[in-house]
């Protein structure tokens, strides 16, 4: 477990001052004169050897990343940082904490990251519902404006802008590109890559995009080590994490802890435990809705990192651990979840488009029991056509829900098929989308 002292999110409950003076008494914008100083490279390899991994969901090396970015700043193309706060995944709300109870820690990593990259403005896009959320950050920016922090002539020497722009509520702009696009107010639609948006990103300028946890974490990793951070977790898998545990646990909550802990532990130690005690646990969604369920025996002690659940199947993703217990219809749970991918869909790759509407339909018959045996068959052929044909991920998400389903849960969609043949409804039942 991780100790009180290795926490980077002192204020992640709210319970303390969150205005700038609160901040520097944790330790925030301490001396960040000195960790520019170190120069763009001495950070970036401080981050590569971190072995800080992408909070946002798909676990990409941070540093690496960054890396990419052009060594030379050409004056008619600057370079621009975007701070990817649209957390619309579901069962993800860990984003929103750091905005709304330590948003300082987002704004000195704003600074410092955009050094690392040489911009010298910074957008960071706001989910559309985040309203408090979104106050509380921009009020966090007006201080650092007011304390010289940040801004034209700063105290660190480092001209540097940043600009809180708030979305219009769209899943899809959680997707990189489709953000950038809507940056520059356009319609959120994936773009083709390559170009990637460390060459051709908001318009049509280098760009890094990365998530707000990522960006956070990085003024306190750049003051306690690389090695600090690197001896937390396992290897590949290292650091802190922000866990946001929902669903049928004692006492839900959003949680700081060392990757690589144990599910039980996590579970015990900070939820108190699975409602109707362990032998009640059903399944689990590891990593927001996107990724594969994964089955009680199997998840029970695995390591919650990146590598570990991605040998169960399924992925770590942003961290947002929703529990199901026996008293779960995991048939009507995954089919609300794709009526949500068929809603979320921006239209513009076919398969995904076509696909997401066509899996509902189908996955919503067998909540009633109103389909044939072949069409599990069809359905998990239809959703493999589906993933890693689309120009983003969205067709991935739509169709890992349903695979887990299948994988795991396949009797039970038969026995459902089974008890409506034998006792067929006079009417459908309520759909899952209501």
């Amino acid at each position: 477990m991780l100790s009180d002292s290795d926490r980077i999110f002192t204020n992640l409950y709210g319970l303390g001052d969150r205005s700038l003076a609160g901040a520097r008494a944790r330790g925030q914008w301490a001396d960040t004169k000195a960790l520019l100083a170190r120069g763009r490279d001495k950070i970036i390899e401080e981050v590569k050897a971190s072995g800080l991994r992408g909070r946002g969901g798909a676990g990409f090396s941070t540093g690496l990343k960054w890396s990419f970015m052009p060594k030379e700043v050409d004056p008619k193309r600057p370079h621009y940082l975007v701070i990817n706060a649209d957390e619309s995944e579901p069962g993800t709300c860990k984003d929103r904490e750091i905005m709304r109870n330590d948003p300082h820690t987002l704004v000195e990593g704003a600074l410092v990251a955009s050094f690392a990259m040489g911009a010298h403005a910074c957008y960071i896009y706001v989910r559309g519902e985040f309203i408090a959320e979104r106050i509380a950050l921009q009020k966090a920016v007006d201080e650092a404006y007011e304390a010289n922090l940040i801004g034209k002539n700063n105290v660190h020497g480092y001209p540097f802008d940043l600009y809180v722009h708030h979305g219009a509520g769209a899943y899809i702009c959680g997707e990189e590109t489709a953000l950038i696009e809507s940056l520059e107010g356009k319609k959120g639609m994936p773009r083709l890559k390559p170009p990637f948006p460390a060459n051709v990103g908001l318009y049509g300028c280098p760009t890094t995009v990365n998530n707000v946890e990522s960006i956070a974490v990085v003024p306190t990793i750049l003051r306690r080590s690389a090695s600090w951070f690197a001896g937390i977790g396992k290897p590949n898998n290292t650091g802190t994490k922000l866990f946001s545990i929902s669903g049928h646990v004692n006492k839900p909550c959003n949680v700081e802890e060392a990757m690589s802990i144990s599910f039980r532990e996590l579970i015990d130690a900070h939820c108190g435990g699975v409602r109707g005690g362990w032998d009640n646990l059903l399944a689990v969604i590891p990593g927001g809705s996107s990724v594969r369920c994964v089955p009680a025996h199997q998840i029970i002690d695995c390591p919650m990192d990146f590598d570990s659940l991605v040998k169960l199947g399924s992925g770590l993703g942003t961290a947002a651990v929703i529990v199901m217990d026996k008293s779960t219809d995991i048939i009507r749970a995954i089919a609300r979840l794709s009526y949500f991918y068929k809603h979320e869909s921006c239209g513009q790759c076919t398969p995904c488009r076509e696909g997401t509407g066509w899996m509902y339909r189908v996955v919503q018959r067998m909540v009633e029991g109103r389909a044939h045996k072949k069409e599990i068959d069809m359905l998990f052929d239809v959703s493999k056509q589906i993933e890693g044909h689309t120009i983003c991920a969205l067709g991935d998400a739509a169709a890992w829900p349903i695979q887990g389903l299948i994988t795991h849960y396949r009797e039970v969609i038969e026995q459902r098929i089974d008890q409506y043949t034998a006792n067929p409804h006079p009417e459908p039942v309520r759909e899952a989308a209501e």
